[in-house]
């Protein structure tokens, strides 16, 4: 029971945890990456770009599977996700020795739960992942409202300006700050009973019909606790540090997308679908 407790925990933290990524892939490229990766969700965008939504182990191979360094590793389709696991099999047949895709043991008749999706699991195992996220944690699939790993106590302050944006000359702004104070690390966190370091953080966006509905979806995702998590920061490498979650935001007024602000025709599509990945859309 320990060892199967600890495996959960290990669980939650990694294997449920969607992500999302941008790649420039061709048409061709992506029908055959879905073939390969069929517990990825692959969405052409209105750019060049492929969204790619999925949990973060099966991202990460797709990443190395695309890697230069991998050319030699395409020879070989079963190093791309582990035999052994569930996920290998692609048959969602039930059989009389299904193994639970958490713990990894048989699932016995009585206690087994299958989800709309297909996807079957121990009806206790299911229930614990739930409680840490309720996504299905093979395919990702929603099954309620998902709230986030985003400590408590933060704000979420918008003011406005007259002065516009790049590429929205007609329009106001909305500013966004953002304040996470610094406190402990909780069980949901990457090590709990640590310190972590909170931020400040401000964001942008045109005083607009289209800026003020992503306003109310960032609102949502805030209150959510969706939009910022702790981890390991990307600009200084710390970790314990409280970091954006997945959810793009324009921290520069100016300087197009490799400065983080505008103009950006396809900034608007792009954080509608980061934040429907997450539950957080227009009804």
């Amino acid at each position: 029971d320990f060892v199967r407790q600890r495996f959960l925990t290990f669980y939650q933290r990694t294997a449920s945890d969607l992500e999302v990524t941008s790649l420039r892939l061709g048409p061709h490229n992506v029908e055959d990456l879905k073939k390969k990766f069929p517990h990825l969700l692959f969405q052409p965008t209105s750019s060049k770009d492929t969204t790619v939504v999925g949990p973060f182990a099966y991202l990460n191979q797709l990443k190395t599977f695309l890697s230069p360094k991998s050319l030699s590793l395409r020879k070989h389709p079963e190093t791309i996700i582990p035999a052994g696991s569930a996920v290998s099999k692609p048959s969602l047949k039930p059989s009389q020795d299904e193994s639970c895709p958490i713990c990894m043991e048989t699932i016995k008749d009585e206690d087994k739960k299958t989800l709309r999706c297909k996807h079957s699991f121990c009806k206790d195992c299911l229930k614990t992942a739930f409680v840490y996220k309720p996504v299905c944690p093979i395919c990702g699939e929603l099954y309620g409202v998902l709230r986030g790993t985003q400590p408590d106590g933060g704000t979420m302050i918008v003011s406005k300006t007259s002065s516009p944006l790049p590429g929205y000359e007609k329009h106001g702004t909305i500013i966004i700050q953002y304040i996470i104070p610094s406190g402990i690390q909780k069980e949901e966190h990457p090590n709990p009973g640590q310190p972590f370091v909170g931020v400040n953080r401000t964001a942008y966006l045109p005083d607009s019909s289209e800026g003020r509905k992503i306003l109310n979806l960032l609102r949502r995702a805030f209150d959510q606790r969706l939009t910022f998590t702790i981890g390991q920061s990307s600009t200084s490498g710390r970790n314990n540090m409280v970091t954006w979650n997945d959810i793009h935001h324009k921290t520069s007024k100016g300087g197009g997308p490799t400065l983080y602000g505008y103009p950006d025709p396809e900034y608007f599509s792009r954080v509608r679908e980061e934040l429907k990945v997450k539950g957080i859309e227009s009804f």
